[in-house]
């Protein structure tokens, strides 16, 4: 069976042919100008919600100005979310009551939260648990595995894993001179053919028969 084009919406066949319907390669199904979401990057629920209503899970305040950068060959579990900053409350006065979103939501209102120009951003081959959460500061480097019911803020390191409330470091998964190779690498960026033909490699862990693997022009 041929893998799949990332223009696949339901990418996942069983044997006998049937679809599985909870698993979506996500920019085949949402088109928002707040998002940009890498190829083969897919989410997975106990079975496929509409479009609408999983959009409105998994990034429920695309109403706003920040934006979210999603890489390639990340995998979002069931009842992960992408909080941003449109769900914030100023709290540096007397209080955080949002007055404003209760009679037209004008920008210049004192209540009004206060927005990032920089986007939130997940970088490639992320494994995001089961009901985590990613707040308006989350920047994810590349290969980071987020536990379930993680509550993420801040800056993760490429290829850690993370895990808790606040989430925190749990371990590195490689070396600081295995991270500068497999970052070199950037196997996610390789045609497929090439990539499915290094998985015993990149599933594996074996760093020196990936390199040997890259294709000379990427």
């Amino acid at each position: 069976m041929p893998f799949p084009p990332p223009d696949t919406p339901t990418p996942v066949v069983f044997p006998d042919g049937s679809t599985f319907q909870g698993t979506v390669f996500l920019n085949a199904v949402l088109d928002h100008p707040n998002l940009s979401i890498g190829d083969y990057t897919y989410y997975s629920d106990d079975e496929m919600p509409d479009v609408d209503l999983m959009r409105r899970r998994l990034f429920p305040y695309l109403y706003g100005d920040q934006k979210i950068e999603i890489g390639k060959f990340c995998s979002l579990a069931m009842g992960v979310s992408f909080v941003t900053d449109s769900a914030n409350h100023r709290y540096d006065g007397i209080s955080a009551y949002p007055f404003a979103i209760f009679d037209g939501m004008s920008p210049d209102r004192a209540s009004m939260p206060r927005h990032s120009p920089r986007p939130m951003r997940v970088g490639n081959d992320c494994w995001i648990g089961r009901d985590a959460m990613l707040t308006p500061t989350a920047q994810l480097g590349d290969g980071v595995i987020v536990g379930a019911g993680a509550v993420v803020s801040g800056r993760v390191p490429d290829y850690a894993i993370v895990a808790g409330n606040p989430a925190r470091v749990v371990r590195m998964r490689f070396s600081d001179d295995e991270i500068a190779r497999l970052k070199a690498v950037s196997w996610w960026d390789w045609p497929i053919d090439a990539i499915l033909a290094a998985e015993p490699a990149i599933c594996g862990g074996d760093i020196d028969a990936l390199e040997r693997a890259a294709p000379s022009k990427v």
